[in-house]
């Protein structure tokens, strides 16, 4: 007895119920063409991940409900195949305001809704807010395709025992998970080893569905996979594409196997440079902006965010501007000019000293007597943020701004300046990673985009600012390696101050990068909305007061 399994690992559009809708729809009937019985959509497929408030109001809610009819009707004449449909259900009418509905999976069979059930584990912690919108279900739902019984888990319900042993005594002989599990670096290996656990635990195989794609901070890398009853992987589907993956599910003699081809696993530059090409695709192209701009400055970090763009967009959609300044060095000149030619994009440069000056003198009489400080280092960075802003208003493409996470976490950036644009690239990527990426970028060329796009002296010269003579980042900041360290440490894993000195940091440094973090609050507020990409970034799983005397 044979089962053939289809995992549809699509990307949706938050709130685009129709379209996401016949997405399924045209995945259920290219399915069934090629023999498969079981269709496995992900976590809340129909509406999109994560909707927010939107679950709150009523008319997205029947909006759902429509779309849930709609995909039952169009596919009643797909015979035997049974849908496992993604979808919140609203409550009844007299549930509490921030419970009002619960995060389903129904199974659809010949144009009718089998059964539904309801995500038992809600996740409240980092980037998921479950809790204010759902209620938790309980029980089991466990149902028969072509002879095999499968038990329906949703994401988090899989990752604690009770779900998963559940329905393995409701007599599921097999476990589906559908998912919407957002990716950071290494979360592929450790959805697996969790998988792996419940398998296990169950001794039952299991088939996990997961989302593929980019919704504003976050991005799902897909790599829906599958496991034998030992743990073994018996499927795994390429990551960051979208895929419909199928698994042959061999009952026989009391036993199952599962036969599917499986993916490699790349090494984590290459996840973490696809997860960056995907939500800059998404964004943008979800969102409707025609393309892209950015200051190209002659550093690593507008370099590296330009490669990402030119793979997630293509060179005609991305538009670079040089903007010197009187500090600028003749070198950002040459390898920006070179960079943009490397690419193929529009490439501009527009000077800053005019504007520069006017405010100077315009300030004159305020700041008689004063010397010059980093005021005059923001006005430089300020005017170039004016610049690129009314670029996007004239032509309509977006800002991309270039600040990596060091820079977010410490305030090296300028409010209204450097961090004005629209979607931050690399806001949660460390300088020693960005390195990392610029010279695994130049080694591979993932999307026949131009090999070896950044010109090498960029990688190697000392970084800096150029917002005042010879300036160089390690004036103002710790050396790279042990800012970050310290940053992942203290803001990623919330280890306290005197343990991270204890482990072989200066003193001096940890306080001095600690403090930072904290002042620089109010500055993160104002940025914009950008990738997450390790287990925490300064986003929605970081929400700390900007006015607090806590210092440890």
């Amino acid at each position: 007895m044979t089962l053939s399994i289809c995992t549809a690992q699509l990307n949706f559009v938050v709130g685009d119920m129709p379209g996401n809708a016949q997405k399924i729809i045209s995945a259920a009937r290219q399915a069934y063409a090629q023999g498969a019985r079981l269709l496995l959509t992900p976590e809340l497929a129909i509406c999109g991940y994560a909707a927010e408030d939107l679950f709150l109001r009523p008319a997205f809610m029947a909006a759902c409900d429509d779309a849930v009819k709609t995909v039952a009707r169009e596919t009643a004449g797909l015979k035997g195949l049974a849908i496992v449909l993604g979808h919140p259900e609203a409550l009844l009418a007299d549930a509490p305001a921030f419970s009002r509905c619960v995060n389903a999976a129904s199974v659809v069979r010949d144009g009718k809704i089998e059964q539904t059930y309801a995500k038992r584990e809600l996740p409240n912690y980092l980037v998921f807010d479950e809790r204010r919108y759902f209620v938790p279900g309980t029980g089991s739902c466990v149902v028969e395709v072509e002879g095999v019984r499968i038990g329906v888990l949703i994401c988090e319900d899989a990752w604690y025992p009770g779900p998963a042993h559940d329905a393995a005594a409701a007599g599921a002989e097999l476990l589906a998970v559908i998912n919407a599990s957002p990716f950071h670096v290494g979360k592929s290996a450790v959805r697996e080893q969790t998988m792996r656990e419940r398998v296990l635990e169950t001794g039952l195989p299991l088939v996990y569905a997961h989302l593929v794609g980019g919704q504003d901070e976050v991005v799902f890398e897909g790599r829906s996979f599958a496991l034998h009853a030992d743990g073994a992987v018996a499927a795994r589907a390429p990551g960051f594409v979208e895929k419909l993956a199928y698994a042959q599910v061999v009952k026989g003699q009391g036993a199952i196997n599962i036969e599917a081809e499986v993916a490699p696993v790349p090494s984590p530059e290459a996840d973490l440079w696809d997860a960056l090409v995907l939500s800059v695709r998404d964004y943008i192209g979800k969102n409707g902006f025609p393309g892209a701009v950015l200051g190209l400055s002659g550093g690593i970090d507008s370099a590296l965010v330009l490669a990402v763009a030119v793979d997630a967009l293509g060179a005609d959609k991305v538009r670079a501007v040089m903007m010197p300044s009187p500090y600028t060095a003749d070198i950002s000149w040459i390898d920006a000019r070179d960079m943009a030619k490397r690419l193929g994009v529009r490439y501009d440069e527009i000077s800053i000293r005019p504007q520069f000056e006017a405010f100077k003198a315009a300030l004159a009489g305020e700041f008689a007597g004063l010397p010059e400080d980093t005021t005059e280092e923001n006005l430089q960075a300020r005017i170039r943020g004016t610049l690129l802003m009314a670029l996007s208003n004239k032509f309509g493409a977006i800002v991309l701004t270039t600040g990596n996470k060091s820079e977010m976490a410490t305030g090296y950036c300028t409010l209204y300046g450097d961090m004005a644009g629209g979607f931050a690239v690399i806001k949660d990527v460390a300088k020693t990673r960005v390195f990392d990426l610029a010279r695994w970028r130049n080694a591979h060329d993932p999307y026949c985009t131009g090999a070896n796009p950044i010109p090498e002296r960029i990688i190697t010269r000392p970084p800096s600012a150029e917002l005042r003579p010879d300036q160089k980042d390690q004036d103002s900041l710790p050396p790279y390696d042990v800012l970050d360290a310290i940053i992942a440490r203290y803001m990623e894993n919330d280890e306290p101050i005197e343990s991270i000195i204890a482990s072989g940091f200066e003193r001096a440094d940890v306080e001095r990068v600690t403090r930072l973090i904290k002042l620089n609050e109010y500055k993160r507020r104002q940025a914009p909305v950008g990738l997450r990409v390790t287990g925490r970034s300064f986003g929605k799983d970081w929400r700390y007061p900007i006015t607090s005397k806590f210092r440890a």
